[in-house]
């Protein structure tokens, strides 16, 4: 066992965070951030911003179920670690852990549930991408996510294309579009090229620190 891993706790996530009770506005944004990146942030904080959000929370997915064939995942408590050094310095973002420790197949319609529980009366914020959002349908349990959330479509200035069904309850926020992905972060790694401004310098040090995407 790692030495950064409690007694008990064999992922390495550490103790939950108390529900803050201030928070009245949730913004909901999930990904597998592997890692963490400026785009997935400019996303966070113009989401915040438009919507005067409380806070807006990067909920780390602990197994996907849109992309449960696709690759192995890093472990869920780099993820964890990587997201929490993207997001220290940033007002109004966290990282959330509510997928990794509800473990299994991560589910939307669930998370949302859990955030309502922890802060009753909150309203809910679910922060899509356009593909995403169009999308919809094909989700699970899909009517009780539209029950517990409103939608926010992220768009480049100027785009209209990406909408929920119709009925859904949603709104557009319009987004600098930064065109980083995390593939192709994890192959610079491996490969030795240049990482500046496309990862925080916090996240980079996360990166070396773990021997994360060497090869």
């Amino acid at each position: 066992m790692p030495a950064s891993v409690a007694p008990g706790d064999e992922t390495g996530i550490g103790a939950p965070a108390p529900a803050d009770p201030s928070w009245r506005r949730i913004g909901l944004f999930g990904g597998t951030f592997d890692p963490p990146h400026v785009g997935h942030l400019v996303t966070a904080v113009n989401v915040r911003h438009a919507l005067r959000l409380d806070v807006v929370l990067l909920a780390v997915a602990n197994d996907p179920w849109q992309k449960s064939h696709e690759r192995q995942l890093s472990p869920a408590a780099d993820r964890l670690a990587l997201t929490r050094a993207a997001v220290g310095a940033v007002p109004g973002l966290e990282a959330s852990d509510l997928e990794l420790r509800r473990g299994g197949t991560s589910y939307t319609a669930d998370t949302l549930a859990e955030l309502g529980d922890a802060h009753p009366g909150a309203e809910l914020f679910l922060v899509l991408g356009s593909d995403a959002a169009a999308g919809l349908p094909t989700w699970a349990r899909v009517e009780e996510v539209r029950r517990r959330a409103r939608v926010v479509v992220v768009t480049r200035p100027g785009a209209e294309d990406g909408r929920p069904p119709p009925g859904w309850d949603w709104t557009r926020v319009e987004s600098p579009r930064l065109e980083v992905s995390s593939t192709d972060l994890r192959s610079r790694v491996t490969d030795g090229r240049p990482l500046d401004y496309l990862l925080t310098p916090t996240v980079l040090a996360a990166i070396d620190a773990r021997g994360l995407y060497a090869g």
